[in-house]
This record gives structure tokens, sequence and C-alpha cells, in this order.
């Protein structure tokens, strides 16, 4: 939660606009961090702690959204299968990258 502003800040996309909407688990769960992103024009959608009682953002509507967010954590759980992206031996970007790439190829092919 606290380096949100920063990879925000950071981020390389196309004339760097601002995202519209952020999907966060329940670490992002913070009216404070609700409020700083609101002012950016950025709506966060993140489920609530179970600690949180003052549920003033509650929306299911919008949690539907969520539900997506595990076809990128079954991706990233995917690439940690291989020892050497996940160790990282590689001290050269480059090789690191090539070898991210061939990690890539491999899930796709056995995904056909």
């Amino acid at each position: 939660m606290t380096l949100v502003d920063a990879t925000l800040k950071t981020r390389v996309t196309p004339y760097r606009r601002n995202p519209q909407h952020l999907l966060g688990d329940r670490a992002y769960d913070s009216d404070p961090l609700r409020k700083r992103l609101a002012a950016r024009g950025i709506t966060l959608t993140s489920p609530y702690r179970g600690n949180n009682l003052h549920r003033r953002y509650e929306d299911r509507r919008r949690l539907r959204t969520y539900r997506h967010r595990w076809i990128i954590e079954r991706t990233i759980a995917w690439f940690g299968a291989f020892r050497r992206l996940l160790v990282r031996h590689e001290r050269s970007t480059r090789m690191f990258l090539a070898f991210f790439q061939f990690a890539a190829a491999l899930i796709a092919l056995r995904r056909l």
C-alpha cells in the first residue's frame, strides 16, 4: 500500500495517462489510500479486510471485476514453476528476459 503512488508515477504506458481503476487485494483496503487515489481520479476496487467494520465503499457490482484477477495470479504462479526465474541466477537483464520469454513460450505450448 505504501508504494502505490511511486508505482503509478513510474509506470511506462503510452501518453502516461492515469488509470481509471485499480484492482488490489485485501492489503490495499485503506481509507486514506482510497482518498488519495480518488483525488487522482482513480477508483480502487479491493475486498475489505475482515476487521474493517465501516464498509463505506462496498459495491458488489465493482467487486465483480475483481474475480478476473485470478488470471494474473495464476499466470504468475506458472512463471514461479521455473526455478531459474524464481531465484534469478542471471545477472544480466538480457539473459533474464530471454529466459522469461522462453518460459512464456513453454507455458503457451503447454496450454495448447
